[in-house]
């Protein structure tokens, strides 16, 4: 396979004697306006979470530049949600072994890869890039206007994390944009919402953190009371992470008004939390996704900094205690259940 070394060679648009004429077009690009621009890439790694908070800027990007397709560099599994939700027209996959060289200051680059980066006239990348190592890279293949935004938010600013992966698009004069993410539910395999449909309400027990975490047995005693006193249809949402806690609530269930939603892709996750009327969970990545889609949520908040990290929207509603989600007794989501219930 090709590799980019830097040294000028024919026919190779990443190579150091063929950026002058990339970099002239870029020059075109800026002074002609965002018209010129040819196709974009947002460059995404972390958590579920992570990504779902950066759908700001993908939304801000699609309405400034409305024709150029854009794209993601992120984990498919996770960054599907957005060409899913129609913020995204392809999805690459960024643990691909040939970009490790894209990460070491004078790594050999893969030639397919610099041709990739080299067919974008605008590139956004969140990635952990302490000394522009990789910023350096890719810019060695092409002249693309390169924005070079924070991995994650400073929690000691207190600026909502949404707000913080926006600022940067100041660079393309983009500013003031929404900064509540939001997925279509008009995107295919969502499941409508209906009248007729039973009262639907998902739950999921679990985060990427124990101490994000409501106490199990906490739980187990929500999940009875719903099963008792309501008629509502429970939807249990969760990985390898949550094994146990699934099992320990599913077993309380019979009657078929319980449905488990366990290890499945993101975007059918994303489709079923579209027909639910209220989702309950704690501070994890899937919490992000529901509220997102515009599912009315109540969020078990533990130990992370709210200004930077709570989901954003009217329809998301917090309860937390003071001792912290084990001090937080089931008396209290029980009547913040309720309270929402009656307005579903």
């Amino acid at each position: 396979m090709g590799h980019c070394n830097r040294a000028a060679g024919a026919g190779g648009e990443c190579f150091a004697g063929c950026v002058w004429v990339v970099g002239a077009f870029a020059g075109f690009v800026r002074i002609l306006g965002p018209a010129m621009h040819r196709k974009i890439l947002v460059i995404r790694g972390g958590a579920i979470g992570d990504f779902i908070l950066t759908l700001p800027v993908l939304a801000a990007l699609r309405a400034r530049f409305p024709q150029p397709p854009l794209e993601v560099l992120g984990y498919p599994h996770i960054a599907s949600l957005a060409q899913w939700g129609g913020l995204a027209d392809a999805v690459r996959p960024i643990e691909s072994r040939a970009l490790a060289g894209f990460f070491v200051r004078g790594g050999r680059l893969e030639l397919e890869l610099c041709e990739y980066f080299a067919s974008f006239s605008l590139i956004v990348s969140y990635l952990y890039d302490p000394d522009g190592v990789f910023r350096d890279n890719v810019q060695s293949c092409t002249g693309a206007q390169f924005i070079a935004g924070p991995h994650r938010p400073d929690e000691q600013a207190g600026v909502h994390a949404t707000e913080v992966f926006l600022r940067p698009l100041e660079a393309v004069d983009i500013v003031g944009a929404d900064g509540v993410p939001r997925l279509s539910r008009a995107a295919g395999g969502a499941v409508s919402v209906s009248p007729e449909q039973p009262l639907r309400m998902a739950l999921h027990p679990g985060s990427g953190s124990e101490r994000k975490n409501w106490p199990a047995r906490h739980w187990q005693t929500l999940v009875k009371q719903l099963l008792e006193q309501t008629p509502w249809h429970l939807t249990l949402v969760g990985g390898e992470a949550e094994g146990e806690r699934l099992d320990q609530l599913s077993a309380l269930a019979a009657g078929g008004r319980l449905t488990m939603l366990r290890n499945r892709p993101l975007t059918e996750v994303a489709g079923q939390l579209c027909g639910c009327h209220l989702f309950v969970g704690h501070d994890s990545g899937i919490t992000h996704l529901a509220a997102a889609l515009g599912v009315k949520s109540l969020v078990l908040w533990g130990p992370s900094v709210e200004a930077v990290w709570r989901p954003r929207g009217e329809h998301v509603h917090l309860v937390r205690h003071p001792q912290g989600l084990p001090g937080l007794p089931p008396t209290v989501v029980w009547e913040a259940v309720r309270r929402l219930m009656a307005g579903s």
